[in-house]
């Protein structure tokens, strides 16, 4: 499983760490949001790294629809009941900034960049889009609501933005990337706080442990892997969702994302129709490519798929990113992470707030240590107790959660926090680190018990 953006830009290689170094800033994370960190502070002239476990963009940035929005799904409407109204127009103005950042960088890097109308959309809940479009009202934004769109299927009402975005993410990131100081396949294993700013142990690939020192180290490798600070493990879940590219669609353009009960997301990509939907929290879910193969067929008879394939999210207790300092007393070490599935729009957010290229009182929607009582805890809770107190043999070296197999994507995936392993145990996602090595071949996992992975 390729996406179509990985089978079209070729994305520049960097080596990996070879000695020790004193920095003014490290970056933790090629993603992204770590570059785009990393892009901001070479602006500023900082002696700065951009470290990165694999190769840049390999994750979640090369897998993404690339969707440059301020609209992200009916949140708004909820985010007025969980952040208020102040932090909610913060949320609204630092996304709108972000857009607007992007058109910018646009100008001067080719990444296909062009404008479009962004709806929101539900099969049968009118009431629920025109709360959505009233919240945003409330707020400042400019919205339509319309009972009208081209998809081609029925939809009760939809909540319309204009002047939203889509590019090509990864010719985005190979503009970015040029002449930064970036390490590739370069493991960063520990963090640890010193009398002066921070010591980073790295491991190259030939194994060897080398030490950076910097005075600020942020964060930003997708689910924050450090559990002694921030509590990112009972304040997260991974999210996986499925794409489609087809052609012979005869898709008449704009992006659409549905609600809870329309969950099909749109946008064209030239002569293609880039279909995602059918997802669910990591290791729970089955046979996601097939049931939206299923969909694609019944909406596009004539449609020819030409590439599939699939993204992981971080999803956070109340529908906002966690950006700025990682735990409450660690000064001078930040995070950013938990974009539900936003993460275009999220990336530049974050790394504009976390590089002073926006107003400081916009992260007040973002502080990693808000109030954690939200009905999305619980749920976490009780999908962790349940993991671990399971009989399932193979454990997720992360928090020992029972892992699960999934077989369409050949994969183990934990329930608890998401960290998936190829059949041989070794880490494709994290936050866990350490390879699982007790995994069966995929051959010998019993037809009866592929669910529960017991041999």
């Amino acid at each position: 499983m390729k996406s179509i953006w990985r089978q079209e830009a070729a994305l520049p290689e960097f080596p990996a760490l070879k000695e020790e170094r004193r920095l003014d800033t490290l970056v933790v994370g090629g993603g992204l949001a770590g570059l785009l960190t990393g892009f901001f502070l070479k602006q500023q002239g900082q002696k700065y790294a951009v470290l990165e476990k694999e190769r840049i963009a390999g994750g979640v940035t090369g897998n993404t629809t690339g969707k440059i929005t301020v609209h992200h799904g009916p949140v708004y409407s909820r985010l007025l009941k969980s952040l208020g109204k102040d932090r909610t127009e913060a949320y609204l103005r630092a996304n709108q900034l972000a857009l607007e950042q992007y058109g910018r960088m646009a100008e001067e890097i080719s990444c296909d960049f062009s404008l479009q109308d962004n709806y929101v959309y539900s099969l049968d809940d009118k009431a629920g889009m025109l709360r959505e479009a009233e919240a945003l009202e409330f707020i400042g934004a400019r919205v339509d609501y319309t009972e009208r769109t081209n998809l081609p299927f029925h939809t009760a009402a939809a909540v319309r933005m204009k002047n939203q975005a889509q590019f090509h993410p990864l010719k985005f990131v190979s503009g970015i990337a040029e002449g930064q100081e970036i390490y590739e396949r370069s493991f960063v294993t520990d963090i640890a706080k010193g009398r002066t700013g921070y010591q980073v142990r790295v491991r190259n690939p030939q194994g060897k442990e080398i030490n950076l020192y910097a005075d600020r180290v942020i964060v930003t490798s997708h689910f924050p892997f450090l559990d002694r600070w921030g509590m990112y493990f009972v304040k997260m879940y991974q999210h996986r969702s499925y794409v489609l590219a087809l052609k012979n669609t005869g898709y008449g353009g704009g992006m659409y994302i549905g609600d809870e009960s329309g969950s099909l997301s749109f946008r064209s990509c030239g002569e293609l129709l880039l279909l995602g939907g059918c997802g669910g929290r990591t290791g729970t879910l089955k046979e996601g490519f097939e049931r939206l193969r299923e969909r694609a067929d019944r909406v596009y008879p004539k449609a020819e798929e030409v590439a599939s394939w699939a993204a992981q999210d971080c999803m956070t207790l109340d529908g906002a990113p966690y950006v700025g300092r990682y735990g409450r007393t660690t000064e001078g070490l930040d995070v950013a992470a938990g974009f539900n599935k936003w993460g275009m729009t999220g990336a530049m957010t974050a790394a504009m707030l976390l590089t002073g290229n926006m107003d400081r009182e916009l992260g007040a929607a973002f502080y990693p240590q808000r109030s954690m009582l939200k009905p999305q805890l619980f749920v976490n809770g009780l999908e962790a107790a349940r993991n671990l107190l399971s009989l399932r043999r193979h454990r997720c070296t992360h928090l020992k959660c029972g892992l699960k197999w999934n077989e369409e994507e050949q994969q183990w995936e934990c329930p608890c926090h998401g960290s998936r392993f190829d059949r041989r145990g070794r880490v494709l996602s994290g936050p866990a680190q350490k390879t699982c090595g007790s995994l069966p071949d995929e051959g010998m996992i019993s037809e009866e018990n592929r669910e529960t992975g017991r041999r």
